[in-house]
């Protein structure tokens, strides 16, 4: 299937490099609940009915979910896969495939993926609802697109115009206001062996979506105590993000048990390897994309149909790692696909820049803004890693979860799963806010002990 070049907005394939555009017009601004749903998406279903008209989202719990176990029954466990996909049938399908999924099913056989009946699952608070529509003619992006401002507490471009407006979408996505969640980290290496590179407990807050913060200066916040394993056990992170990257940057934090202080961090950020995942991914793949967007200009090419990872209940709380962790990629069996709506944007390095990639695809659903999936690019301009995020929305919040992310190398043939919250008693939990001083270096010393 060609892309479908979207004519939302007069704009739409312009880079934002040296752009700053305003926010919607009225009339642009009146899609919003009318043939748009109130974040953006498209409310009507495709024309084979292969995606569903948006009715809301899943907002009620299913059978069996226990109020604050962190753990999510899946409300489609019943259904079987309408049919798979592999290298056998991929010519029929690859206009709707990402190139890192057509790239994997050709290196190995065993490599699949199930399609399931489409859901459109995702629902928002009714505050986020409405501050997306309030703000959709006042947000705008200043700074050459790396600072917003005009919005606060809803999705700032639900009507995007640039590359840059759908990354700050992603960048602001609906995740509650606290959440956390022991989790798990593994690495499998080319011969199928699996070695978990970290465990630990991560708290993450969303000060941009607090109402009682109107003029907040950060979006994002998150600290990690690492549990595990004994080498890792006692190091902690602390990260903050602020919403004008034109004009500050990322703060950062490390204790280090050996060293008994607490230390800054600059350079966990950009394309610095993860070593919670063996360096296996870059500090910026986290969640997909993070950080500030100064390396590169994005663009929008447009809006397709494809078949991506969602509602992936089943793998994110229900399986153990010996069954999903299989030589070459995750077993099919456990994972989850559905065909969605997202936007491409493509990100390519800008002249003088310096990064571990030279271009990157991103996908994201609709419905959620959240990044599904990324193709990474070396410098050769050589396709090198794939990246999947698998959507579990929280239907008791409700907001949409993605925090599980998995990459595949294809030069070194070894892949990664990051942020898996099963086989945890705590499981993935909406919290409340933490005292102010729990985000500040200090409280990295007094948590970090060994």
């Amino acid at each position: 299937m060609n892309l479908r070049i979207c004519l939302f907005a007069a704009g739409l394939t312009l880079s934002s490099a040296g752009i700053a555009l305003g926010g919607v017009s009225a009339e642009k601004a009146a899609q919003l609940g009318a043939n748009l749903t109130l974040v953006g998406a498209e409310k009507a279903g495709n024309k084979d009915g292969s995606i569903p008209e948006y009715t809301g989202g899943l907002t009620a719990p299913p059978a069996g979910y226990k109020k604050g176990s962190g753990i999510r029954p899946d409300p489609f466990a019943a259904e079987k896969p309408l049919y798979s996909i592999s290298a056998k049938n991929l010519a029929q399908h690859a206009g709707e495939l990402t190139e890192g999924s057509k790239a994997l099913m050709k290196k190995y056989p065993t490599y699949r993926i199930d399609v399931y009946k489409t859901h459109r699952s995702v629902a928002f608070p009714q505050y986020v609802l409405d501050n997306t529509v309030k703000h959709a003619k006042t947000a705008k992006t200043t700074n050459e697109g790396l600072s917003i401002t005009g919005a606060h507490a809803g999705y700032p471009f639900p009507i995007p115009q640039t590359g840059n407006e759908v990354m700050w979408n992603h960048q602001l996505r609906f995740g509650g206001l606290a959440n956390e969640v022991h989790y798990k980290a593994f690495t499998v290496d080319r011969a199928g062996r699996a070695t978990m590179q970290s465990e630990g407990d991560t708290s993450l807050e969303s000060p941009y979506y607090d109402p009682a913060k109107p003029n907040t200066k950060d979006y994002f916040t998150l600290h990690i105590l690492f549990t595990g394993p004994p080498r890792r056990a006692g190091e902690g992170l602390l990260i903050i993000d602020p919403i004008d990257f034109g004009k500050n940057s990322r703060r950062a934090w490390q204790y280090l048990p050996g060293q008994r202080r607490v230390k800054l961090a600059p350079d966990l950020s950009f394309d610095t390897p993860n070593a919670a995942v063996g360096g296996a991914s870059t500090w910026d793949d986290l969640f997909m994309f993070s950080g500030s967007m100064e390396r590169f200009n994005f663009k929008v090419i447009g809006k397709k149909e494809m078949f991506i990872p969602y509602n992936d209940y089943k793998m994110a709380y229900h399986t153990k790692h010996e069954d999903l962790l299989q030589p070459h990629h995750l077993n099919p069996d456990a994972v989850r696909w559905e065909k969605h709506r997202v936007w491409v944007v493509e990100a390519t390095l800008k002249p003088g820049k310096r990064h571990l990639y030279s271009k990157r695809v991103f996908y994201m659903d609709e419905d959620s803004w959240i990044a599904v999936a990324s193709d990474e690019y070396d410098a050769r301009g050589q396709l090198f890693r794939a990246s999947f995020a698998y959507i579990t929305p929280s239907y008791e919040v409700p907001a949409p979860y993605c925090d599980i992310q998995g990459g595949y190398d294809l030069i070194s043939e070894q892949y990664f799963l990051n942020a898996w919250p099963a086989e945890n008693a705590g499981g993935f939990r909406y919290t409340q806010k933490k005292p102010e001083r729990d985000w500040t270096p200090e409280s990295l010393a007094s948590g970090g002990v060994r």
